[in-house]
């Protein structure tokens, strides 16, 4: 699925700033099910579900919030083994895709990425089994919650086509 870099065009911009999912109010994290599978992807969510008492399968983080350094969720992680790839901005290299596909077999629980983590919502959507959510942040806004079933897989292949291979 992910065997070479994808980049997003400049021109597909636009229809990847469409929110997938529903808002997930914070008082949500207090009703979790142990028996659902959590991913976040973003430093402020993963520090949330963490203040929350609540370990997804996968946390996927780069350190930052909006460009600037985002240092709680990284400094209560710093001692807990991770796997760190390289992902540009605007990028879903293979790497990152395979490390995504990795820890939700439950390879590793943290995915640190040097440059940037927005678009690992779609390898973590297609990735994720069934019945599992992917929850990421709408900077500035709120927390999304990806609902993962056979239409949002759909939808994020649909996405993941838009995206061009990278020369």
């Amino acid at each position: 699925m992910f065997e070479s870099d994808l980049v997003l065009p400049e021109s597909e911009r636009a229809s990847f700033k469409v929110p997938l999912g529903r808002e997930m109010p914070d008082r949500e994290l207090d009703s979790i099910e142990d028996e659902t599978v959590y991913l976040t992807v973003g430093d402020v969510v993963s520090l949330a579900f963490r203040k929350s008492g609540v370990r997804p399968r996968l946390s996927v983080y780069d350190g930052f919030t909006e460009r600037r350094e985002m240092t709680g969720f990284a400094r209560i992680v710093a001692d807990e083994p991770k796997e760190t790839v390289v992902n540009p901005a605007g990028t879903i290299t293979a790497a990152m895709a395979d490390a995504v596909r990795r820890g939700i077999q439950g390879d590793f629980a943290l995915l640190r990425i040097e440059g940037e983590e927005d678009l690992a919502l779609l390898p973590c959507i297609l990735y994720a089994p069934v019945g599992s959510r992917v929850v990421y942040g709408m900077p500035g806004r709120c927390m999304m919650v990806v609902e993962v079933d056979d239409s949002m897989k759909d939808r994020a292949s649909r996405l993941l086509s838009r995206m061009e291979v990278k020369e």
